[in-house]
């Protein structure tokens, strides 16, 4: 279908944030096992209150879970915008899957060394990619209906 290329890039941040997802809890359950906190007795905390208590290494990929949370739906708003005008092929597809790209390195970088002005580059990298598909959705719904 014509414009539908966006989606595979969308389907392949989806299944990365749910990798981040087994991976936060594949390091966090161990760690609160090893730092004794037992999770049946926890009322009304968060995972902000877990930070105090557990390695900065586990906190990391839980954080970096948060922020897939946060610009990337975004990504998913003007890609089925996209998807649905039928303008998601081509460069916005190419656009798309870079900035799933720099988001999956962003997470890597998170995840395990934490260097704040890599990540920082990546996460700019990636808001540039997405501040072009965000222009490309508004010329061509402006330009269509307006």
């Amino acid at each position: 279908m014509i414009g539908m290329d966006i989606l595979r890039p969308v389907v392949a941040l989806l299944a990365w944030t749910m990798v981040m997802w087994v991976w936060m809890y594949a390091t966090r359950i161990p760690a609160m096992l090893k730092a004794g906190i037992d999770a049946k007795g926890m009322v009304g905390s968060t995972g902000a209150s877990l930070r105090a208590q557990l390695p900065d290494r586990v906190s990391w990929k839980a954080d970096n879970y948060n922020h897939l949370h946060e610009a990337p739906t975004l990504f998913y708003a003007v890609a089925i915008v996209l998807a649905i005008i039928g303008q998601g092929d081509g460069l916005n597809a190419t656009i798309a899957w870079a900035y799933v790209a720099f988001r999956v390195l962003h997470s890597i970088v998170q995840a395990t060394w934490n260097k704040v002005v890599v990540r920082f580059a990546l996460f700019a990298l990636s808001s540039l990619a997405l501040m072009a598909l965000i222009l490309h959705a508004g010329i061509a719904v402006f330009h269509a209906y307006g």
